[in-house]
């Protein structure tokens, strides 16, 4: 049984900020965005608002610049004080949650408004569907329909992207993961040369260290954000958004779920829910929630996929 509440008690490591008392930090924090923005990033199901972004986004964006300057202040002192040794760093937001919760709208916004602050132009944001298994070897383990689990990503190979870019690496590559063929694209990659900041968003992007010791991708991150809210609310959404696919994107021939597209309402309700069932809801109560805790920041979502509150970590 969920328990959304349970990070906000007293014994807590998380403050809790209420919407209104979170809101109030607004006209400190104004960047102009347009409309066409907006919707540009504004992803399908998601109701995402020109209050909801100078409300919640604003303030968290400039929090984050705060952070990412102090970091970069810190290195460079760091640098004069033991010479010549480090190169560039960027600062690394992880972005956290569900299918259908609203992570990827979250993670497009906050790279849109970091960048407009001084001391953060460059902004790149990578996911980590890029990093999972192609189909033939997820199919080769047996695993096909635990598509998004933990052991469906190559781990090592997403911890050594990061870490490269992470240690100033003047370029890395990562690879390219299509919605339409529902797999990696063969020889596509997408370039990250040494940004100010580096958002990584994805399911799991902070699970602790796999097996005894080592090193977890979450070990690299100065900042993390996790995007929450009721597992009843998350399911309606995920069907909502499989409807709106099943009337749209999966029309299309190429498309690797062209073959629900003939089927009716009702039909399609029925596979939504087949689906969130089998794969998306094990795998959020199993494997993302838990991981929850160990975000920085959670951004406790309602109903109607606004931002109720925020829990910040005090310690």
């Amino acid at each position: 049984m969920e328990n959304t509440a349970a990070i906000a008690t007293h014994s807590s490591p998380y403050v809790e900020i209420s919407r209104n008392d979170w809101a109030e930090l607004a006209p400190l924090t104004r960047i102009e965005l347009t409309e066409d923005e907006i919707a540009g990033i504004r992803g399908l199901g998601d109701r995402l608002s020109m209050t909801e972004v100078d409300e919640v986004y604003m303030p968290l964006s400039r929090l984050l610049s705060i952070y990412a300057t102090g970091a970069h202040k810190l290195h460079r002192e760091t640098t004069d004080f033991l010479g010549p040794r480090a190169e560039h760093t960027p600062f690394v937001i992880g972005v956290a949650g569900s299918v259908a919760v609203g992570k990827s709208t979250v993670a497009r916004l906050l790279q849109l408004l970091l960048s407009r602050w001084e001391g953060t132009p460059r902004v790149e944001l990578v996911t980590t569907d890029g990093f999972l298994y192609p189909n033939a070897e997820l199919f080769n383990r047996g695993i096909l329909e635990r598509k998004g689990f933990p052991e469906s990503y190559d781990r090592r190979k997403l911890l050594r992207f990061v870490s490269e870019i992470k240690s100033g690496a003047p370029e890395v590559k990562a690879p390219v993961y299509s919605h339409k063929s529902y797999d990696i694209v063969p020889d596509e990659f997408v370039t990250v040369r040494q940004p100010d900041v580096l958002i990584v968003e994805g399911l799991n992007v902070l699970q602790p260290p796999h097996g005894s010791g080592g090193l977890a991708l979450s070990d690299l991150f100065d900042f993390t954000v996790y995007v929450d809210a009721r597992t009843r609310d998350i399911q309606s959404w995920y069907t909502d958004r499989f409807l709106s696919l099943q009337a749209g994107a999966f029309a299309d021939p190429n498309s690797y779920f062209h073959r629900y597209a003939s089927l009716t309402e009702e039909e399609a309700r029925e596979m939504a829910m087949t689906i969130w069932k089998r794969t998306n809801e094990p795998n959020l109560e199993e494997n993302i929630r838990p991981t929850r805790s160990r975000a920085t920041l959670v951004l406790r979502k309602a109903e109607d996929h606004s931002v109720s509150s925020v829990l910040l970590r005090k310690i």
